[in-house]
């Protein structure tokens, strides 16, 4: 491997470490994010141990007994997706449904070569979504899970890239990774590899930039934009894929735009009509340019910013059952903690979270504050009419579940 990517062998990660952490094999957050982060990939060896993440008997429960539907599953074999129709069916007596994984088609897509694809598993596996959601928390943008399930000797994918940064975690068997520097850097979420096909199936063709066998530990990061293929070895290797889908400055300059055009709309001049017969409009753009760039000037985008990323991911999962006896048996000795994964912040008195908003009073805001670093605490600090109103609004949940 050359010099634009990083090879870590064993250092391990500290006991207290982060998430994000876990996946470096010993390199530290700082060094992460000065010198690799959307800069360069990343070759961490036997980084951690990923079992209890994710494994075959995991992979076996989805396809088999969970239900799914698509899009939770692809199918993809010599770099094409099947249709749908070749890997479902009827989901049987008392499910009108018609497009549940059939277990019996994809083994034989799979004995046939095929890769399945376990997409969105944040949403369907507690354990790769609840590291999902710390990775998120840690990152600050947002983060999906996808599962790899390759037969020996196959692949799924031909040569593209993501329009996200990845991080590959190594669960079983072996896969060979070749990775070729971009030829589009930095792309965004509207310019897909299928845009710089012919420059994607050229650059594949060269020396790969990195040509690296991952085995059960290893990690491997890819900023978006670079080119990758991979191919399982002599046995069944299933990897996670962590997706980044990374804010950007153009995602920014979105925001403030949305921003301006939403004061822009309470001017009546700028709501008025062109002259009529205009044919050339130069000085109306040349006018609309000032009052844009005004509107620019003063628009707050930071709270359109929050809102955006509020809506991108979902709180910790909340039993009903389990929340109704929280409330039903509360008292001052009740133990409570904040609920996870609600990205809470303050506008004025009002607490927006992923779960909702709520207004408080001004002698509340204190007390609320507190909770807000997810320490567990009990009723009767807060005081029990306020954490009752809290956990019926899904903000706070009990403490030890």
């Amino acid at each position: 491997m050359n010099a634009s990517g990083a090879e870590l062998r064993n250092p391990g990660a500290a006991a207290d470490a982060g998430v994000l952490e876990t996946l470096l094999a010993g390199l530290a957050r700082e060094e992460f994010a000065g010198d690799v982060w959307s800069r360069r990939p990343l070759l961490a060896r036997r980084a951690s141990e990923f079992s209890g993440l994710f494994s075959a008997d995991a992979v076996d429960e989805l396809v088999s007994r969970r239900g799914l539907r698509t899009p939770f599953l692809r199918v993809a074999k010599d770099g094409a997706t099947l249709p749908e129709a070749s890997f479902t069916s009827a989901g049987g007596v008392g499910a009108t449904i018609a497009d549940q994984l059939d277990d019996t088609a994809l083994w034989r897509q799979f004995a046939d070569g095929a890769t399945l694809t376990l997409q969105a598993l944040h949403r369907t596996w507690g354990p790769v979504a609840d590291f999902a959601a710390r990775l998120s928390t840690e990152l600050g943008h947002p983060v999906q899970a996808n599962a790899y399930v390759t037969p020996p000797q196959s692949r799924g994918f031909d040569d593209h890239y993501d329009v996200h940064d990845v991080f590959v975690l190594q669960v079983e068997g072996t896969k060979r990774w070749l990775v070729h520097e971009p030829v589009h850097p930095d792309p965004l979420r509207d310019q897909p590899w299928t845009d710089f096909r012919s420059a994607v199936a050229e650059a594949a063709k060269e020396k790969p930039d990195l040509d690296a066998v991952l085995e059960p530990g290893d990690v491997l990061y890819l900023p978006r934009g670079w080119l990758h293929a991979a191919q399982a070895q002599g046995e069944v290797s299933i990897h996670l894929t962590l997706g980044v889908h990374n804010w950007t400055r153009y995602a920014l300059a979105e925001q403030l735009t949305h921003s301006a055009l939403a004061l822009l709309r309470e001017e009546p001049w700028m709501r008025g009509t062109l002259p009529l017969g205009v044919a050339e409009p130069e000085d109306e753009i040349d006018s609309v340019r000032e009052h844009l760039l005004a509107a620019v000037r003063e628009a707050e985008a930071a709270p359109r910013f929050h809102r955006t990323r509020r809506h991108q991911g979902r709180p910790a999962p909340l039993g009903p059952l389990a929340q109704l006896a929280a409330v039903d048996g509360l008292g001052p000795e009740s133990p409570v903690r904040l609920r996870e994964a609600l990205e809470p912040r303050w506008e004025g008195t009002r607490l927006t979270t992923r779960a909702g908003w709520l207004d408080f009073s001004e002698d509340d805001v204190p007390a609320v504050t507190r909770l807000l670093d997810g320490a567990e605490r009990t009723a009767g600090e807060l005081g029990v009419a306020l954490v009752e109103r809290l956990l019926r609004a899904g903000v706070l949940v009990p403490a030890g579940r």
